[in-house]
């Protein structure tokens, strides 16, 4: 699966991007924009089906949040949460549209993360934000955890972790993607008609999971960066 890649020059120095990539992102951001303010222009002590889902999602990542680091520190860090959850979800079931009816010169369009660049990126932001509020909270300590031998091992396995942690995130929900959109794609070249339906179901489930799996990851890294212990 090819991308459409764009090149051009910026003082002399060539950049290539995935425009069916930025396409897509930039699609699924704006879904997004206009679901919530779908769901806050009347919101109400009586609240709709919408406001209802918006709400229970809003308050399971809320509760998960204060028990893993805290209510404080929950309302400062939620709203990143909820959004890597939001566009993550909405960027897998954007993957689920048939983009292959759009015909381009190289490449099609796709989930936005079934290209490494646009997990990657996510998985970079995560890992800078948990370390940021880690040193700020924990200063000196937050790398170095002591010069007995018990705390040099434990900073030489965490400045391991610091490095494995946005390759596993970016890699898994990047593999996961692009294999489910893959198995798809084969399955509606051999069978065009009912066959696929069943593989395209299980890639709903799995946009959930992977977009619940990536934003709970997240959670639990910035929870061990801020708590104390």
């Amino acid at each position: 699966m090819e991308h459409w890649v764009y090149s051009f020059n910026i003082l002399n120095h060539p950049i290539s991007v995935n425009m069916d990539t930025l396409i897509t992102m930039w699609i699924s951001m704006l879904l997004l924009i206009i679901l919530a303010l779908f769901t806050t222009r009347k919101t109400s002590i009586f609240p709709s089906k919408l406001q209802i889902v918006a709400e229970g999602i809003v308050n399971y990542f809320s509760g998960i949040a204060k028990a893993s680091m805290g209510e404080d520190a929950a309302k400062k860090h939620l709203p990143l949460i909820l959004t890597l959850f939001m566009f993550i979800l909405t960027a897998n079931l954007v993957g689920q549209l048939p983009w292959h009816l759009i015909h381009l010169k190289t490449g099609e369009l796709a989930s936005p993360n079934n290209d490494i660049n646009m997990t990657a990126a996510m998985a970079i932001v995560v890992s800078l934000y948990y370390i940021y509020y880690g040193v700020k909270k924990k200063g000196f300590h937050f790398f170095v955890h002591g010069f007995s031998v018990d705390g040099i091992i434990i900073t030489l396995v965490d400045t391991l972790e610091l490095f494995v942690r946005p390759f596993s995130l970016a890699l898994r929900l990047f593999a996961n993607i692009f294999a489910g959109e893959v198995l798809v794609f084969t399955v509606v070249g051999i069978v065009a008609y009912f066959l696929p339906l069943p593989f395209m179901l299980f890639e709903l489930f799995v946009a959930l999971i992977q977009a619940l799996v990536f934003t709970l990851l997240s959670t639990t890294y910035i929870s061990m960066a801020v708590n104390e212990e």
